[in-house]
């Protein structure tokens, strides 16, 4: 949901929708041509979820042709291969085994004239494996709050030391 922020004309009150971080980063035009969502679980969790560098860069490609949950998307991989700069072999080799890890399942797609369509790739394995790991994730990130909060005042650090110091004796 946007945020908004009031802006006050003479006569009356109006509330602009305030930028996205993500257009307030790369900018309006840049902006305009859409973007792709990417858990970050999806990239904190690449190497634990056994995924190399290229089979990442299709996820995300994937990602991008993914508009609606109903609807896998479903790019050539010709269209895939041009997009990363690298070969349709190499496309197929590396889908298949996001296939045998159980990330992606393809669906052989035929048209309403019986032809063969692009692939259609469903990405439920990956959306329920990161889903399976968002706990240990959340975990994470309440470490990372509490090492933040210490870090942001000299008084927290030292209530936190003096905490610790008498939880375990005082010794260090």
């Amino acid at each position: 949901m946007a945020k908004t922020t009031t802006t006050r004309t003479s006569k009356t009150r109006k509330k602009a929708p305030e930028k996205s971080s993500t257009e307030r980063i790369f900018g309006p035009k840049v902006y305009s041509h859409g973007y792709t969502g990417v858990p970050n679980i999806l990239l904190r969790a690449q190497s634990r979820l056994g995924i190399t560098p290229t089979q990442l860069t299709i996820i995300v490609q994937l990602l991008g042709y993914y508009y609606d949950p109903l609807r896998p998307p479903f790019p050539t991989k010709r269209d895939l291969a041009k997009r990363i700069g690298i070969t349709e072999q190499t496309i197929r080799i590396n889908i298949k085994a996001l296939e045998e890890a159980g990330l992606v399942t393809r669906e052989q797609w035929k048209t309403s004239a019986g032809d063969y369509g692009p692939n259609r790739y469903h990405l439920t394995g990956l959306i329920n494996k990161l889903k399976k790991l968002e706990p240990d994730f959340e975990e994470e990130r309440k470490e990372r709050e509490e090492a933040r909060a210490l870090t942001e005042t000299p008084r927290a650090r030292a209530s936190a030391r003096a905490r610790k110091a008498k939880g375990d004796g005082g010794t260090k």
